[in-house]
């Protein structure tokens, strides 16, 4: 639950997979200042090691949990099958000329914010990150965009975004977890409150979330966000919309209407990790 990859199929997020798609041939030198090893941070140890299926890439794991997974010279290869979720609604609802201003709370290696860099050259982005000493250590292992293009921001998620003004990003993005779940404090109706405060007109709000075959989290935070927006969507594979087994779940806030549309579903269905959207209807039958 929480972080944990389906698949490791080489996968450009936002775009269709081909019958090529599986385990990259060849290698690629490592980065220089990348190494396997196990570091000390704030908030426990991180571990780093190469992926064996995707030479030249590497795995972040932080207290034992997979956080990230990087590849340093392709940022469009998404390997947590929610991260390309995310990235294929980011596609759907922003044209690639917008300059987009994306909030990302919880930032680990910085994955999908690489992502969006790649997609969206000219974004402004700010990763709160809770490990200071994680921030330092994915600076060196990786090259990442330099401010004002990508900013990491030491601290707890749920006491910065209320400092943060209204109105002032078109992407927020809730991805923390503490080991396998998301700290309550991040998932009540105050803090989506305070997301919906800092989303510009027509932004979008994408959590994840890491459940149990009951779907009690995806159940109860969906019940808080369309207390707060007119728009919620939950997306995730077939088995973990029918609770038959642990995993992620991402929902989906808008103020404006969400592009759940045909192109939209045929990426998420062209995924490694095919997945189905649930809009309104869907999630008026789920809740009750």
């Amino acid at each position: 639950m929480g972080r944990k990859r389906q698949r490791r199929d080489e996968t450009t997020a936002g775009e269709p997979t081909s019958s090529g798609t599986g385990k990259r041939k060849g290698s690629r030198p490592k980065p220089a200042g990348v190494h396997e090893g196990t570091w000390q941070t704030d908030t426990g140890e991180v571990r780093l090691e190469a992926d064996p299926y995707a030479p030249g890439s590497w795995t972040l794991y932080v207290n034992g949990v997979p956080s990230s997974h990087v590849d340093p010279e392709h940022p469009e290869r998404l390997d947590f099958e929610y991260m390309r979720w995310m990235a294929c609604v980011i596609r759907a609802g922003f044209d690639t000329t917008q300059r987009l201003r994306a909030l990302h709370l919880g930032g680990g290696a910085c994955s999908i914010a690489r992502w969006i860099h790649w997609a969206y050259p000219d974004s402004r982005q700010v990763v709160v990150e809770l490990d200071g000493r994680l921030t330092v250590l994915v600076r060196e292992w990786f090259d990442l965009p330099s401010a004002p293009l990508l900013r990491i921001r030491p601290g707890d998620a749920g006491q910065v975004l209320p400092t943060l003004t209204e109105d002032t990003r078109d992407v927020i993005i809730r991805d923390v977890f503490a080991g396998d779940s998301t700290p309550e404090t991040l998932t009540t109706e105050s803090f989506h409150r305070e997301a919906a405060r800092v989303l510009a007109p027509g932004g979008l709000y994408l959590l994840n979330v890491g459940d149990r075959p009951d779907r009690s989290n995806t159940r109860r935070e969906a019940q808080i966000l369309r207390g707060i927006f007119p728009h919620v969507a939950a997306i995730a594979d077939p088995a973990m919309l029918k609770g038959r087994r642990r995993g992620n779940v991402v929902l989906a806030a808008s103020a404006s209407e969400l592009p759940l549309g045909a192109g939209l579903k045929r990426s998420l269905l062209a995924d490694a990790l095919p997945a189905n959207v649930w809009g309104a209807q869907e999630l008026t039958r789920f809740l009750g």
